[in-house]
């Protein structure tokens, strides 16, 4: 059944106060992210960080209750949007598996410089803070590590169906030493300004887990 303001609204867009109130959050976390990933949570005022994106402290509020709580918005956004990005070259079946993890370095790399080594990885910036932070990051935090192990995991599963791995090693915990790796080599390249920590990590990680045979014939050449 129709009702008066149905009709008078009609079918189509909703109306632009909607789209305004979703695109001043969509704002917030998309600032927010760009700033913690530079700056960390900690160090972020909240007025400042306000005042830079243009925004008044009582629309924040409207939308978040609390830092914090604006904190766990942008993480889960970025976990989010990171997962996206691990599949666009981990699920490229174009790609021999570890071609693709290697094509994933790639693109972070490019990524640091691009940024001039200003920003890093969220998600690793906030482990670092987690003696500052509220407890409520804590399991957020390693929920999204835990999906993007599983990510690199399932490649690698593919690599050592292929015969590319050493059998010897689990591909669960190859993966996760990927990832606590990977969180290092990014907090060196920052501090150098370089991607050669990147670099040396990618090698050593790939030297660790091939197989003996494939190893051996790199060594040759």
């Amino acid at each position: 059944m129709e009702t008066p303001n149905s009709a008078k609204r009609g079918r189509g867009r909703p109306r632009k106060i909607h789209e305004g109130a979703f695109e001043t959050k969509e704002r917030l976390i998309r600032h927010g992210t760009a700033l913690l990933t530079e700056r960390g949570f900690a160090s972020t005022g909240l007025e400042q960080f306000l005042k830079d994106v243009g925004i008044p402290k009582g629309s924040f509020y409207h939308y978040f209750p609390s830092k914090d709580a604006f904190g766990l918005a942008v993480l889960q956004n970025y976990g989010i949007y990171f997962a996206r990005k691990l599949d666009k070259w981990l699920l490229n079946e174009n790609r021999a598996p570890l071609d693709r993890l290697q094509d994933f370095i790639d693109d972070a790399k490019g990524g640091l410089a691009r940024f001039s080594f200003r920003r890093g990885c969220l998600v690793g910036n906030l482990g670092q803070e987690l003696g500052s932070l509220s407890d409520e990051f804590r399991d957020p935090l390693e929920d999204i590590f835990q999906d993007w192990q599983a990510r690199v995991k399932a490649c690698l599963d593919i690599a050592m169906e292929n015969g590319e791995l050493d059998n010897t090693q689990s591909t669960n915990d190859m993966a996760a030493c990927f990832w606590i790796g990977w969180e290092g080599a990014i907090l060196r390249a920052k501090l150098v300004q370089s991607t050669e920590p990147v670099d040396l990590f990618a090698r050593s990680f790939f030297m660790g887990i091939k197989a003996p045979s494939l190893t051996t014939k790199l060594n040759r050449e």
